[in-house]
């Protein structure tokens, strides 16, 4: 036998061991995790390019984009959330063999993010004045009113991001990534395209900006509904079981979306906290810390494609009844998460100083950039799987509130706190702020591991 055949055999047999059993195959799990990981890609790509783009319109629209992305991200993390509560219905009836199940629960998840949407895009319309008066008060006049025309037109986008957050998750939960994977690239090509044109072309700055994510979110949402409608053969929905909504099926959605958008609003609200100590320290701790950030997320692409992924496939066996698939799987990942760490840290770390010239950091903070991302690196092995992972498959199983009670409490309690006290009160600067996150890594994750070991986890019932 050759060695490349013998090699294939003991893959096979590794994988069929470790990510294979009676809910699902190896194989088909793979065909999950390789839309979702290329859309973490594309995204993070994507995101980088549009930064790119609107740095040409001057200091004042990066400052103003920027500022206005950290109220986004906390106001879009409570309808995404949601979203991913219909990807666990969804999920669990998949696994239960129920069609009927799944058409009325991907229903329900389009109509609630939906109209969730709305109210938040109104919340944010109205009160647009004084969320920037109270969070940016100092900022200068002209990055307000910058920041002022980008806040209101991202909130009226809302509603198409929604949508197409909605149908993807749905679609996920039944295991058609490919189709998330498609409709994730329309959306985010046509929002790169159009930002070409209205800012680098017709040079409209943020208001081009603006223009391109309201085309472009909408156009997602529209081919996100011809798609639900006229060409899946999975979900099975119809028009009227939008449009009349069933309340008791958006009670099974929000019991695992609502809990889930609270911690996301706790967990962002503290992010933004621990924003305001660094912005304390100076521009070189700010600056270090936003290319420590972008470095880190790209270490994260695979874990975070992972996390996405043991949602469908633990929500899939809690919903068939096999438990120990649930176990053996999250287990399994939780390994594959760690290594994908190493993996990122063996093919980042030898390209650092290439890297880290693309932002063109001052020479003074080089070193302070290398420390953090190598002390963050090395606690992303043992704790970020722990930390991330293991609630997801809690969260899949219906055990939504204890994750998200815990990920509130340990965020606030250590990496809030920890962080003033490490950063601030003791004067370890951003390290201190970055080693108070590995901590609360660790404080939530040793909690959820402990949670998993147990049995009240799997004691909900959501379908």
């Amino acid at each position: 036998m050759q060695p490349f055949e013998l090699k294939f055999k003991r893959s096979h047999r590794l994988l069929d061991k470790y990510f294979s059993g009676s809910t699902i195959h190896y194989r088909q799990m793979i065909a999950l995790f390789v839309p979702i990981l290329i859309d973490q890609i594309f995204i993070m790509g994507l995101n980088l390019i549009n930064t790119a783009m609107i740095s040409s319109a001057g200091v004042a629209a990066v400052s103003a984009v920027n500022m206005i992305d950290s109220i986004n991200i906390f106001l879009l993390s409570v309808f995404i959330a949601v979203a991913t509560g219909g990807t666990v219905v969804v999920a669990q009836y998949k696994g239960r063999e129920d069609e009927r199940g799944v058409s009325e629960a991907s229903a329900g998840a389009v109509s609630s993010v939906s109209l969730l949407a709305i109210a938040v895009a109104l919340f944010g319309i109205i009160f647009h004045a004084p969320i920037l008066n109270i969070l940016f008060g100092s900022a200068e006049a002209d990055v307000m009113n910058l920041a002022r025309t980008y806040l209101i037109g991202s909130c009226t986008s809302f509603l198409g991001i929604a949508i197409v957050e909605a149908v993807c998750g749905a679609l996920r939960g039944v295991g058609s990534t490919r189709a998330s994977l498609m409709l994730s690239l329309i959306m985010n090509l046509i929002y790169v395209l159009l930002n070409f044109v209205f800012i680098n072309g017709l040079h409209m700055g943020v208001f081009g900006m603006t223009l391109s994510v309201n085309i472009a979110r909408y156009l997602g949402a529209a081919c996100a509904i011809y798609y639900l409608f006229k060409m899946d053969v999975n979900l099975k929905v119809q028009l009227r079981e939008i449009l009349i909504i069933k309340f008791s099926m958006l009670k099974r959605v929000l019991f695992i979306g609502l809990p889930f958008a609270a911690e996301q609003m706790f967990f962002n609200g503290g992010k933004i906290l621990t924003q305001i100590f660094i912005v304390g320290m100076g521009t070189y701790a700010i600056a270090t810390n936003a290319i420590c950030s972008s470095l880190a997320g790209v270490m994260q692409i695979p874990a975070n494609a992972l996390a996405l992924t043991i949602i469908t496939v633990v929500g899939q066996c809690i919903g068939s009844g096999h438990i120990q698939d649930a176990r053996k799987f999250t287990k399994s990942f939780l390994i594959l998460s760690s290594l994908s760490f190493v993996v990122m840290g063996l093919l980042i770390f030898p390209f650092f100083y290439p890297l880290i010239s693309i932002f063109n950091p001052p020479a003074e903070i080089v070193d302070d950039i290398f420390l953090v991302l190598l002390i963050n690196t090395i606690a992303q092995v043992p704790l970020w799987a722990i930390a991330f992972i293991t609630p997801s498959s809690l969260r899949a199983a219906g055990d939504s509130k204890f994750t998200s009670l815990v990920s509130m409490l340990s965020m606030w309690l250590f990496r809030v706190v920890l962080g003033y006290i490490l950063g601030i009160t003791l004067g370890w600067g951003i390290l201190g702020i970055w080693i108070a996150m590995d901590c609360e890594w660790a404080v939530r994750g040793l909690i959820f591991m402990k949670r998993f070991r147990g049995n009240k986890w799997l004691q909900h019932r959501v379908i």
